[in-house]
């Protein structure tokens, strides 16, 4: 990660997408949240975040657990970074959703540290993005050399509602071990119209129908979440601002 005391450039791939105007009037940002979970312990965290920079550091311990679910929304600037390290047999679980509208620029960058053998990571990120929003997901998955039976997926589907709307996706593998499932894949789509033709015919109106689409789309990342209701009420309140 960027060190908090200098200015990022898009020379950093991590702030490629970023709104530099807007990072630099927040700039410098505080040191990133450190958060350690012991050998054999379980954690779970979530954020609702509108704007701003959020930053976390996260170490796993052997045998360590640990879920974090987020939603990145608002009419502004908003970035989630989290940098995690997995040690012996731990496992890290990561639900994002971002909605967009206007000119919002939201971001979601992580880095996955397999350090260890039989480590095991999964990312699910979900955004919905229309006006001129754009929506961008950094995601690199490292794996150490002695990091053996690794297992990392990373799965980055985006939603755009209209057509000056901006979706980016960059799933990253780094690995050196030989012993290892990775598997990631991302997507960028549009709302069914068939499925919106459905619905209507049923006798449903057309914002409600797409409402109903895109809440579909986003609820498979909050499944057994801890903060399910509050997560989902508020995706769903977003969702409402930007269909």
């Amino acid at each position: 990660m960027t060190s908090p005391s200098v200015l990022p450039t898009r020379k950093d791939e991590s702030w490629r997408y970023s709104d530099l105007e807007v990072v630099a009037r927040l700039w410098p940002i505080p040191a990133p949240i450190e958060i350690a979970v012991a050998a054999g312990e379980s954690a779970t965290r979530h954020l609702i975040a509108s704007s701003g920079i959020h930053d976390f550091a996260i170490t796993l311990q052997p045998g360590a657990r640990m879920e974090f679910h987020v939603l990145n929304a608002g009419a502004g600037y908003g970035r989630i970074a989290i940098d995690v390290t997995l040690r012996d047999g731990a496992h890290f679980e990561f639900g994002a959703v971002q909605v967009g509208a206007g000119e919002a620029t939201l971001e979601i960058v992580t880095t996955v540290r397999h350090i260890d053998p039989n480590a095991t990571s999964n990312q699910v990120i979900r955004s919905v993005l229309g006006g001129s929003a754009t929506g961008s997901y950094l995601g690199k998955v490292a794996v150490a050399r002695d990091a053996q039976k690794t297992n990392s997926v990373q799965s980055v589907k985006a939603m755009l509602l209209s057509r000056t709307a901006t979706a980016n996706s960059k799933p990253e593998l780094e690995i050196y071990a030989d012993d290892v499932k990775c598997a990631h894949g991302a997507t960028v789509g549009e709302l069914d119209r068939q499925a919106l033709f459905y619905l209507a015919a049923r006798g449903i109106p057309p914002v409600e129908a797409q409402t109903l689409l895109l809440q579909a789309f986003v609820s498979e990342v909050y499944a057994g979440a801890e903060a399910r209701d509050e997560l989902e009420a508020a995706a769903l309140a977003a969702l409402g601002r930007v269909s």
